[in-house]
């Protein structure tokens, strides 16, 4: 397995509906910070993830938080 590509130094802060979501751990994906199937071939996968009721997220980028798929600031240290 290796070491996930960082696709931004910052977080996606969105507002996200109910529903299930997929957030890309490779950092390969196009449609960050969601997955759109590059991880294939990397040995990782997606994070899944469910939202119940309309609610603002900061979602990581630079793969390297330890709450997928949640910021957690990780990106200051790079």
């Amino acid at each position: 397995m290796s070491e996930p590509e960082i696709a931004a130094t910052e977080p996606a802060v969105l507002t996200l509906e109910p529903g299930t979501y997929y957030w890309c751990a490779c950092g390969r994906s196009k449609d960050q910070p969601f997955c759109d199937g590059s991880h294939q071939g990397t040995g990782m996968e997606p994070v899944t993830f469910e939202i119940t009721e309309t609610r603002q997220v900061a979602l990581c980028q630079c793969k390297r938080t330890a709450n997928p798929p949640f910021c957690d600031g990780s990106h200051k240290a790079l």
